[in-house]
């Protein structure tokens, strides 16, 4: 028996806002905040990590197997590669739901990315799912199937941000310490504010704390980019909006370049960047793959091997790099990888 889910939402919009770009903002703050991100919403997960060995983003990785999904709506997937306290390599695949709508097929898709990165790449994977739609009844949290006595129950973590819209949850965003908190609260306004001029406020109110709370100018510059791709106002309050933010900046004495502008000249460079793999997309599954391949080599045979073979392993193509990541699961020797 499949899991049930609901279809409608009923996400309110601030009146002339633009369209929100939450897909964006979501996939950099994981990327960027991904330890702040499991301690604030995961935090017994966030506790079996060990944070002393780097953390990597899988992107290539995560998009040979979910080249084929449907591309009529979007996600903020994310697939992290850690190093668990007892000395284990994990896969942790976060899927943040952000187009603001609840979607029958959610739990049967996480349970497909997840058996698809097993089988892809046999790995131990964990999925957390975190829904910032605005349908209280939509909280999936398993994918169920079955007949005639075979049987198969997935179960994830979900994390529902309409939850802290409760007072005594919102004002634990507040008082948190963890910057991952603003990303939060600049989510859940951006979903439940119908007003604009309310929106603004809360924009406003959100900026500040960055520099009420001392964090130094890259940081309020790295928050400042998300909150403003979060929240978005109609062009008049825009305008209203920054002259305050100026005045304020004036206020503290701030001598840098305004954070405003600044963000505005980081966010472009981002989305060229962005623009820059999506034309080069094919290219970096093949260079993901390289890495990865060399990554196990060095891990399986040492890194002599690795640089013995990494001319061959760079000048492949994907088809071939498939076949040497399915070889190096059962090889015993190097040479039984490339033969």
């Amino acid at each position: 028996m499949a899991t049930t889910e609901t279809n409608t939402d009923n996400t309110p919009a601030a009146t002339g806002s633009p369209k929100r770009d939450q897909d964006s903002p979501w996939k950099e703050a994981l990327e960027r905040f991904f330890p702040e991100f499991l301690a604030l919403l995961f935090p017994d997960i966030h506790a079996e990590i060990d944070w002393s060995t780097p953390y990597r983003s899988l992107d290539s990785e995560l998009q040979q197997i979910t080249g084929d999904a449907d591309s009529g709506r979007r996600y903020a997937d994310k697939l992290i590669d850690v190093r668990t306290r007892e000395g284990h390599d994990l896969w942790v695949l976060v899927h943040a739901e952000v187009q603001g709508a609840a979607q029958t097929a959610f739990a049967k898709r996480m349970f497909q990315y997840n058996y698809r990165i097993r089988d892809r790449h046999n790995r131990s994977v964990v999925s957390l799912a975190v829904l910032s739609d605005t349908n209280r009844q939509f909280r999936p949290a398993s994918y169920e199937d079955g007949r005639w006595g075979c049987r198969l129950l997935f179960e994830f973590p979900t994390v529902k941000l309409l939850d802290y819209t409760e007072p005594e949850r919102w004002a634990e965003l507040e008082a948190s310490d963890n910057v991952f908190a603003l990303v939060v609260m600049a989510q859940i306004r951006a979903k439940v504010t119908d007003d604009a001029e309310t929106l603004k406020g809360w924009k406003f109110r959100l900026i500040r704390m960055l520099y009420e709370r001392g964090y130094e100018r890259p940081l309020i510059l790295q928050l400042f980019r998300l909150i403003d791709w979060m929240i978005r106002l109609p062009e008049g309050l825009e305008a209203d909006f920054r002259q305050e933010l100026y005045a304020y900046e004036e206020q503290q004495r701030m001598p840098y370049v305004t954070t405003v502008e600044q963000a505005g000249i980081d966010k472009g460079i981002k989305i060229g960047e962005q623009r820059g793999v999506i034309i080069g997309e094919q290219r970096g599954v093949v260079i993901g793959e390289a890495k990865t391949l060399l990554r196990q080599l060095t891990r399986k045979f040492g890194p002599d091997c690795a640089e013995r073979y990494r001319d061959r392993i760079e000048a492949a193509d994907v088809e071939q790099l498939d076949a040497w990541l399915d070889n190096i699961l059962t090889a015993e020797t190097p040479e039984t990888i490339f033969h």
